[in-house]
């Protein structure tokens, strides 16, 4: 299977969400304010705010008629450049953290070492493990919510950005 990169899986999200506008009246899932919920990465106890890059979000109007807003912004290195990263020990576990419902049913994590050099990380449970090598790493998690009985349409979508540097 190919990898997809942040600049594709974007593409595929925008076409997916298409803004996030729907009047579709068998969907379930409604989601509340006005942009995606926070996420928030805990390691060790220790709990560290992402940043919210490119999203599309539903929002509920009056009656069945729905309107959405749809953000674009730089991938997670852009949108870092002025962060400091998390500081992370090698092999540390790595929690992700959305207190919503309901919750996103496709996820996918992205960690860019540089601008060319990116790779799908398996998440397992809301988890995945830092790196063993030293080093920063630039993340983006990027979640859907996916309508359950029309699986073209998607109701929000969001990344989300943030950096480790392994010591």
């Amino acid at each position: 299977m190919k990898k997809l990169t942040f600049l594709g899986v974007l593409f595929i999200a925008m076409i997916l969400g298409a803004c996030g506008v729907s009047n579709n009246k068998n969907a379930d899932t409604i989601l509340s304010g006005d942009k995606p919920p926070n996420v928030v990465v805990k390691i060790n106890g220790e709990k560290y705010e992402t940043v919210l890059g490119t999203y599309c979000w539903e929002i509920r109007s009056t009656g069945d008629k729905k309107t959405g807003e749809c953000v674009d912004t730089a991938g997670p290195v852009d949108l870092l450049k002025d962060k400091e990263p998390i500081q992370i020990t090698a092999g540390e576990e790595v929690t992700l953290i959305m207190d919503y419902t309901p919750k996103p049913n496709e996820m996918h994590l992205s960690q860019v070492k540089s601008h060319n050099d990116e790779m799908e990380i398996e998440v397992k449970d809301n988890q995945f493990i830092a790196p063993n090598e030293k080093g920063i790493y630039f993340y983006s998690y990027g979640v859907w919510w996916m309508d359950e009985e029309d699986k073209d349409l998607s109701h929000g979508d969001a990344f989300y950005a943030f950096s480790l540097e392994v010591k």
